[in-house]
């Protein structure tokens, strides 16, 4: 079922709530392993996502599934994306590492025409032109030559790995919407990202201190939250027509960097600010379709 307004806020308030986890996951990267920080972000989000399946009456009759081999992909290219995700954060800053992040719109919505037959209208090529235009703009600076920090190039390799990891992560979340419950999906992908985190317990864990405690717990409470925002997201409305609103994440962590991290607004950010949300708005001016646009590979 196709309700899109419905569709579009809950991504948007994805959005938001996923700039809160990354948030904490860069607040604590120089003093937490990476393994270590994607566990307690596995851990915490079991809060919210049990509490949603048990507020829709599916724990645990929600939890079974006839696609497990589905489950199994989507699961690994998610935790896969969630590890790479969290180790350019600790190289980035957050604005820049949402910016690479923001590629996998793109690649999304090339790839929900290939496998599931959507269509991609004018609009929505126009609205992802648009926003994609933005996020060079953004990310231009960086990637001019000027820096030799070695660190920071490898930040932007693997943020490109995360985004492309996202965006077959994201597909496979539209395919699974249409039989499976979206707790379940959330549900499967944070338990192999648990154990994938414990995996890396031989390479050494530390003891977090009360404050770094709180901001591993908050991260993992605002992933849950936010995971479920993106996956009903996904079942209102085709990932395609979602994808221009992915580039309005980038303002929450840019707001972060000014106002957490102190850090100055760029020319960049000024010229590439109206161009994204003029991206999400020509997508947005798209009349629903009545009849015959979304017919998805079986």
């Amino acid at each position: 079922m196709d309700r899109p307004s419905l569709g579009i806020s809950l991504r948007i308030l994805s959005g938001i709530l996923g700039a809160g986890m990354f948030i904490c996951v860069k607040a604590v990267s120089d003093a937490v392993p990476l393994g270590e920080i994607v566990f307690f972000r596995s851990f915490f989000a079991l809060i919210p996502l049990i509490i949603f399946l048990w507020i829709r009456n599916e724990f645990p009759s929600g939890l079974a599934t006839k696609r497990p081999g589905a489950h199994f992909i989507r699961s690994a290219f998610g935790a896969l994306a969630l590890f790479s995700s969290f180790a350019a954060i600790a190289r980035l800053n957050v604005a820049e590492a949402i910016l690479i992040a923001q590629l996998s719109p793109v690649l999304m919505a090339v790839a929900a025409a290939l496998l599931l037959s959507e269509q991609l209208t004018v609009w929505r090529v126009g609205g992802l032109a648009l926003g994609f235009f933005g996020v060079v703009v953004l990310v231009w600076p960086e990637l001019d030559g000027s820096s030799t920090d070695s660190d920071r190039l490898f930040g932007y390799v693997i943020g490109l790995v995360s985004a492309a990891l996202s965006a077959l992560a994201l597909i496979m979340v539209r395919s699974l919407n249409r039989t499976e419950s979206p707790g379940a999906i959330a549900l499967y992908f944070v338990l192999a990202s648990m154990i994938g985190a414990l995996l890396t317990l031989p390479w050494g864990w530390v003891m977090p201190e009360d404050w770094t405690l709180v901001l591993l717990m908050s991260a993992g409470l605002f992933g849950g939250f936010a995971h479920i925002a993106m996956t009903m997201a996904f079942r209102y409305t085709e990932a395609s027509q979602l994808a221009p609103f992915e580039y309005l994440a980038l303002l929450w962590p840019l707001l972060a960097d000014v106002f957490i991290f102190k850090l100055e607004l760029s020319t960049a950010f000024l010229v590439a600010t109206p161009l994204i949300l003029a991206g999400a708005a020509v997508a947005a001016a798209e009349k629903p379709r009545t009849s015959g646009g979304f017919s998805p590979k079986q």
